[in-house]
Order: C-alpha cells, then sequence, then structure tokens
C-alpha cells in the first residue's frame, strides 16, 4: 500500500466493510479495512478509488439493505368470558352426572359410543366434551382447557374462539369414533383442549403473526402446538390419543379458515352471535341425548 490512500466505504459494522472487501478482491483492486473509535472504513490506493466507487456501487445495487417487515399490531381480545364460561359448564355438568341429576343416566346418554354414534347419535361427540370420570380428570381439563382457551380467545375473541372449538372438538370425536372400532367409548373435554390448541396454532401460522423471515419461525407454531400435544396428550393408560391428535388437526384446520375473517372477528355482533350459539349447541346437544 502506498501513502496516497482513499477512504471509499465507511460503516460502523464491520460486516459491511468486510463484504464489500471481498467485492474489491475479487476485482483485484487493492484495499484494507482500518477501524478507529467511530467505527471501520475501506481504503484503497488513490489510483484505484474510481474503480473501487464503481464496483461498491454496484454491489450496493444488486444487494439493497434488508427492511424489516413492518409488524401490524394485532388486536387482541378479552378471552376472560370464555373461560369463567367454559369453567362453570364443565363443573356444573360433572356435578349433574356424578349424582344422576333430575333421575338420569347422564353417562349412557351423553358419552361416545362407536356404535351409537354410527347409527346416528351425532349429538354424542358434543355431549362427551362435558362429561368427566372423577375430579382428577376434571381437573386437569379445567387447567388446560383454560390456558388454550384463553390464547385462543385472545386471538379470535371469547365468543368465536369457543363456538370455533366445540365445533373442531366435535368434528374430532366424530372422525376419531368412525376411525376406530364400533366398541370405542370415551368422555371428556380433552378433545376440546386439543382443539383449542390446533386453533391457536392454525390461526398464528396462517395469518403470519410470528416472524416469516426464517423457515424455523415460520414453523414455530406448528412445532409448538405438536410439542405441546405429545407433551400433554399422550400420557396415561386411559388416555385416548386418537381424539387428542383429530380434535388438534380439526381446530388447526379451523384456525386457518377463520384468518379469512380476520377483520371481523373485533365485532361485536359476531362476538356476541357465537356467545349465544356456543353454550345453545351444547343444551341442544344434551336435549336429543334425552330424547326432547
Amino acid at each position: 500500500m502506498n501513502d496516497d490512500m482513499r477512504v471509499v466505504f465507511e460503516s460502523r459494522n464491520r460486516r459491511a466493510c468486510a463484504d464489500r472487501a471481498l467485492v474489491l478482491a475479487a476485482a483485484e483492486v487493492p484495499h484494507q479495512v482500518v477501524d478507529d473509535l467511530s467505527g471501520y472504513a475501506l481504503i484503497v490506493p488513490a489510483e484505484y478509488s474510481a474503480k473501487a466507487t464503481t464496483e461498491i456501487r454496484l454491489y450496493d445495487e444488486e444487494n439493497p439493505p434488508e427492511r424489516p417487515r413492518k409488524v401490524v399490531p394485532y388486536p387482541y381480545q378479552n378471552a376472560v368470558p370464555g373461560i369463567v364460561t367454559y369453567v362453570a359448564s364443565i363443573i356444573v355438568f360433572a356435578w349433574l352426572s356424578w349424582n344422576s341429576a333430575f333421575g338420569q343416566d347422564w353417562l349412557s346418554a351423553g358419552r361416545i359410543d362407536g356404535v351409537l354414534v354410527r347409527a346416528g347419535e351425532w349429538w354424542r361427540s358434543i355431549t362427551a366434551l362435558t362429561m368427566h370420570a372423577d375430579l382428577r380428570h376434571l381437573a386437569g381439563n379445567i387447567v388446560f382447557g383454560s390456558f388454550f382457551g384463553f390464547l385462543a380467545g385472545r386471538l379470535l375473541g371469547s365468543g368465536v374462539a369457543w363456538l370455533a372449538i366445540i365445533a373442531a372438538a366435535a368434528t374430532g370425536n366424530l372422525m376419531n369414533t368412525l376411525l376406530l372400532e364400533s366398541a370405542h367409548r370415551s368422555i371428556g373435554a380433552s378433545t376440546a383442549v386439543f382443539a383449542a390448541l390446533g386453533l391457536t396454532a392454525g390461526f398464528v401460522w396462517r395469518a403470519k403473526l410470528m416472524s416469516q423471515e426464517r423457515w424455523s419461525y415460520r414453523a414455530a407454531p406448528v412445532v409448538g402446538g405438536l410439542a405441546l400435544l405429545m407433551y400433554t396428550g399422550t400420557g396415561g393408560d386411559n388416555t385416548d390419543i386418537g381424539a387428542h391428535l383429530m380434535g388438534f388437526v380439526c381446530g388447526f384446520a379451523g384456525g386457518m379458515v377463520l384468518t379469512l375473517y380476520r377483520g371481523r372477528l373485533t365485532d361485536p355482533g359476531w362476538q356476541k352471535k357465537a356467545a349465544i350459539i356456543a353454550p345453545a349447541t351444547v343444551i341442544l346437544a344434551w336435549i336429543a341425548a334425552f330424547g326432547g
């Protein structure tokens, strides 16, 4: 290097200087990266300054700086009403079934029964969601259902979220029952719990609420949902893994569909209608179960 050196590029980022130094090296331009207290500079002999400036300009034109994707704030909603209704509902129905309220055999009338579902008793896919074998079974679904239901409610609003959860869980129960032997029987809200998880994962993934700039970020909602499904939904001798999986799959599909109506999810009218339809669906299912 001679004594007459010219600065052709400056940056606070050493990587930026190193990248352009590679460009000059490829163009056979003598160069040097120097640093001082204010940052880094790329210098070349004076006779090469014009060529170096041209090479760096061409490089910059071909490699414009990445502009971060503008993040649009998402209008998270109040999930508490849905959680309160969910918890109160499954506690009430548990008490009714455990005490054979009104002289009815709630278990026989409402559980999933493969033979009877195949015979047309579709309502069992809904009524079974409200029944639990014992206090431990009930407590587990209260905890996990409240957690995943809260996430879904924050994204979709309490009314729409729980209507979608019931629809996805009922569909998951029907699919699981039709895939298994006719003697299959089950009860519990766990299918709804994993429908809520799938609903959240599907909506977050399809709506691109997480960064999409790396494949790992794009896949995070799906991978995270499946990981939680595997961790919380596959243990125990009496665990209905098929129902959990079908609930998650149907919920995931439902979450993707709901992104098409993303702009209307904050509409109070939608939320109120859904909040009425959701419990009404459960009540009508029980009326059908008792032959009403």
